[in-house]
């Protein structure tokens, strides 16, 4: 259980228990089942996190979205997009081991988190993490509903795959950004599971350093 539920639900207890002895005891119906919903809101169960070299692990629970292949800054980059609705956990993980290289935190609109442009305009929070294979970004995206991101670590702190990071408060969105030749294991529709479900396999360094080779050879025959 996030500590926020235990301050949500406290306070709506408070609020049920004066409502009850200053109005109707009925009354109190509305703030209990206020306060049973963000204890279930902010439950934060354990995951089994995947061992396997390359992974990248979900951010966060939800439903997959969008899977392609974008340009950023003139580099393909394959993102995954996963959306979270008010009924899925919503403590957020990180995809993969590393250090954090970046946190930058980027004000802007509320707009549906199932609307594409969501992935730019809304408010957000985005965070480089620097693994063993490659650098890998995600985003924790703002929706209708959320108006609070939050996010524990600092830039320069060692991650561990599937760690927690933080979460959203309430509907939003993750997106997940890393290398073109990854090998992804899900598709648009698919339902994940933070820490827990692999959303792809990046190559080891090595094995791009080669194919980079192989390439460079083709182009000067």
């Amino acid at each position: 259980m996030v500590r926020d539920g235990y301050y949500y639900a406290l306070a709506l207890i408070a609020a049920a228990v004066l409502t009850g002895w200053l109005a109707q005891p009925a009354w109190a119906v509305v703030p209990l089942a206020l306060a049973l919903f963000f204890l279930w809101f902010f439950r934060d169960p354990e995951r089994v996190i995947p061992e396997s070299p390359g992974a990248i692990v979900s951010p966060g629970d939800g439903k997959i979205t969008d899977a392609s292949i974008i340009t950023v800054d003139s580099v393909k980059r394959a993102r995954i997009s996963i959306f979270l609705s008010v009924f899925d956990v919503h403590v957020n993980r990180s995809p993969v081991a590393g250090v954090v290289r970046d946190v930058r935190y980027q004000r802007g609109k509320f707009l549906n988190a199932m609307n594409q442009a969501s992935a730019e305009h809304n408010e957000q929070n985005i965070v480089s993490v620097e693994g063993e294979e490659q650098v890998v970004v995600f985003k924790q995206i703002a929706g209708l509903l959320a108006r609070r991101i939050v996010f524990y670590p600092k830039v320069g702190d060692r991650l561990e795959r599937g760690q927690r990071v933080g979460l959203i408060k309430f509907g939003s969105r993750v997106d997940v950004l890393f290398d073109a030749t990854a090998e992804l294991q899900v598709k648009v529709g698919d339902r994940v599971r933070g820490g827990a479900s692999i959303l792809a396999y990046l190559q080891p360094k090595g094995e791009l350093a080669r194919a980079g080779s192989y390439s460079t050879a083709e182009r000067t025959r």
